[in-house]
């Protein structure tokens, strides 16, 4: 394990490092950020998004918590997605956990956890919506695998409904809501491959928070947008 004072001698070398392969290293680093991607994962020390994603410093705006949840009355996580979205740009947001995340595991235990427990509520709530599909499954790692991957898809649910994503979605065509699952064991991401333009639709009739609808029944999001473009056009 690595000391406090061995932190700052790792940093000096990390932009050792850095200069030596990149001259502009620092002066792009200084430079405004625009990242392509947000990711919203888990607060667990063992997945660190830059890392597993590959990607060099300002390429991802990241936000983590507790089980890489999306609450509607999270400031923090609301404020994140807005500032991402309406001022960044970003043209992907992923929703990442983790295989063996202990913030499942404590959801699904009959215990008292303290402060914890509004927060935890909330992976338990995933499991009443999907409790049919989990009962089946008898053995208890898979079980919990398989919320971790159910949690996974209900909070991309719960970016799809906010209004900045909408509405961002509606006028540009991006950003689109990606489920994501590293896997501990292996090392590798698995991508949940969720139906984002299906959510939506699926979604659209209760939680639509755009001023018209996301895009016409049949159309496209490159038809629609184009047809929206026309129409400014002529005004």
């Amino acid at each position: 394990m690595i000391t406090y004072d061995q932190i700052f001698e790792k940093n000096r070398q990390w932009v050792a490092n850095n200069q030596a392969s990149n001259a502009n290293f620092l002066e792009h680093l200084a430079a405004d950020q625009k990242p392509d991607y947000l990711y919203i994962g888990c607060s667990d020390s063992r997945v660190t998004a830059e890392e597993l994603m590959g990607v060099a410093p300002g390429e991802v705006f990241v936000h983590r918590n507790i089980a890489n949840m999306v609450i509607n009355i999270d400031l923090n996580a609301m404020s994140v997605i807005e500032y991402a979205v309406a001022h960044l740009g970003v043209k992907h947001i992923v929703v990442c956990g983790h295989y063996g995340c202990g913030g499942v595991k404590a959801a699904m235990q009959a215990k008292d956890l303290g402060i914890m427990n509004p927060w935890l509520r909330n992976i338990r709530d995933v499991y009443r919506l999907h409790h049919t599909e989990l009962d089946k499954i008898e053995d208890t790692t898979l079980r919990y695998d398989r919320l971790v991957e159910l949690n996974v898809q209900e909070q991309c649910v719960n970016v799809i409904k906010t209004a900045v994503l909408q509405q961002m979605y509606l006028k540009n065509g991006y950003p689109t809501v990606h489920g994501w699952v590293f896997d501990l064991k292996t090392g590798l991401l698995k991508d949940l491959k969720l139906d984002f333009e299906h959510i939506l639709h699926d979604i659209q009739e209760i939680y639509n928070l755009s001023d018209q609808p996301m895009y016409a029944e049949g159309n496209s999001p490159a038809q629609e947008i184009g047809q929206l473009a026309k129409t400014d056009a002529q005004r």
